[in-house]
């Protein structure tokens, strides 16, 4: 009984790895090594190969006896999306058809995967709820909404699935031995981070002229551990015969960018020096989570405050300022 991780070396994948073998079960990763680190996956296997190819797919199904997989293989830069749409819609969705496909064959039948918030777009109201329309505003978020619908589609109902519709993951591991790499990640903390320690780095931050409090947007910060463990509690849900289902992940509060740079500067004791530059296409203005679902049939909630989130991020970043290199 062996849990296949796709996209494990990457940033959430890792950090959901390591909880999972915490909790002693057996654990492989599937990921190209193109945006992850082998040195994140410390003590599963790895195999490195592309959830496209159904040979290895299937051999690793096989050789490990699979009986359930999260699924975090995906390109994630929400510009780069906006920039490069093919090469997102062959790598997220086709990839993941083929993936899908392949398991039903070696009946696999319980599915976690890897959604977002940026689904809903700008929602109407905030907290989002999971009934709330969805209004995606860039390729990434689209490619994340047609996977949904596949999972729910009549073609794959052999695969129990839950699609967690994360907000934003922050954050390094309590130990500070894993983090996210600011090299390999265009994500809002990593790049503050930076802007902390790295004196060559120039930090823009995209637009304050949003309808918003004090003009940035707002965005919900979840420590990584506490998105981690969500994937463990999902997975024990289908394990006890739950449905198909999709729910928000986050902690249910929302934070201005400028708010987030205030709290660096708090934890840090020094200003984060920046400059402010055009919006970014694709971004939404304010998101921020509805998480009751989650909490009541999941039994999962966030435990950790965005202080917790920079202050783990700080620690990491200071003791790994050339990331996993």
């Amino acid at each position: 009984m062996t849990t296949l991780v796709t996209g494990g070396a990457g940033y959430i994948g890792a950090h959901t790895v390591r909880a999972l073998r915490q909790t002693s079960r057996d654990v492989v990763v599937l990921d190209t090594l193109e945006r992850g680190n082998k040195e994140a996956v410390i003590d599963a296997d790895l195999v490195v190969g592309d959830i496209a190819d159904k040979n290895l797919v299937a051999e690793i199904c096989h050789k490990y006896k699979i009986t359930e997989v999260v699924h975090f293989a995906a390109y994630k830069a929400v510009g780069e999306s906006m920039t490069q749409p093919k090469m997102y819609w062959q790598n997220n969705v086709d990839g993941t058809v083929a993936l899908l496909d392949t398991l039903i064959e070696h009946g696999v039948d319980r599915f976690v995967f890897s959604s977002s918030a940026a689904v809903y777009g700008t929602p109407k109201s905030v907290p989002v709820t999971e009934n709330e329309p969805t209004m995606p505003e860039s390729v990434y978020a689209e490619t994340k909404l047609a996977v949904e619908n596949i999972l729910s589609s009549p073609e794959r109902s052999a695969i129990k699935s839950v699609s967690l519709r994360y907000f934003n993951a922050a954050g390094a591991s309590s130990d500070n031995k894993i983090g996210e790499d600011w090299l390999a990640s265009q994500n809002l903390v990593p790049r503050v981070m930076r802007a902390l320690l790295d004196q060559a780095f120039h930090f823009e931050v995209f637009g304050d002229d949003y309808p918003t409090r004090d003009g940035t947007c707002i965005r919900d910060y979840i420590h990584v551990e506490d998105l981690a463990l969500a994937h463990i509690k999902a997975l024990d849900y289908l394990e006890h015969g739950g449905k198909t289902m999709i729910c928000n992940v986050g902690t249910g509060e929302g934070t201005s960018v400028k708010q987030l740079l205030e709290m660096a500067t708090k934890v840090a004791q020094r200003a984060v020096p920046y400059t402010i530059g055009a919006r970014r296409d694709g971004d939404p203005v304010s998101v921020y989570a509805d998480t009751r679902l989650a909490n009541s049939v999941l039994d999962w909630r966030a435990t950790h405050d965005l202080q917790s989130i920079i202050e783990s991020a700080f620690n990491w970043h200071r003791t790994h300022l050339t990331g996993y290199r």
